[in-house]
Formats: structure tokens, sequence, C-alpha cells
């Protein structure tokens, strides 16, 4: 089971690639970000079960960047969708 979430992880992460190489999506979009947090988390489990830790470190780190993307993004839509409080 946990080398299918492996194989997951990988198959993630290139179809992230493959989509912004061939400008399908874009590379600061949720889409791109989300892949790469799932793709990334799916890698880690498998490296730290099977004792790969400089992939498992890199595999958190990868997670914690996409992390802070979608949070970014999260927060540039609240500010946009929100009304604007200054007075007219």
């Amino acid at each position: 089971m946990i080398a299918l979430i492996g194989w997951a992880g990988a198959a993630g992460l290139l179809a992230a690639y493959a989509l912004v190489s061939t400008k399908r999506i874009t590379g600061d979009g949720a889409v791109f970000q989300g892949l790469n947090i799932t793709g990334g988390a799916a890698l880690a489990l498998n490296s730290a079960v099977n004792g790969a830790w400089p992939s498992a470190v890199l595999n958190v780190v990868w997670v914690a960047i996409g992390a802070v993307a979608i949070f970014r993004l999260a927060r540039r839509r609240a500010v946009r969708a929100a009304p604007s409080t200054r007075a007219s």
C-alpha cells in the first residue's frame, strides 16, 4: 500500500510539471499547488516509511512551500472579494 501511495505521489508531481510545461495550467494556480502538495505528501510518507530521510525531508519542504502558496492564493482572493471600505 505504501508503494502504491508513493507511485501515486510521483504521478501527481509529474502531472503537475507536465501540465505547467504544456501551459494547460499556470504555475501560480491552485491546481498546480494542490498537485504538488498531495504528490509531495505521498512521496514524503513513502520515503519516511522506507527510511529514505533526505527524500522525506525534501518532500516535507515541498509540501510546506505549496501550503504557503495556497495560503497566499486564498488571501489574495479574499482581498479581491472583500468590498471596499474606503469612503467615496
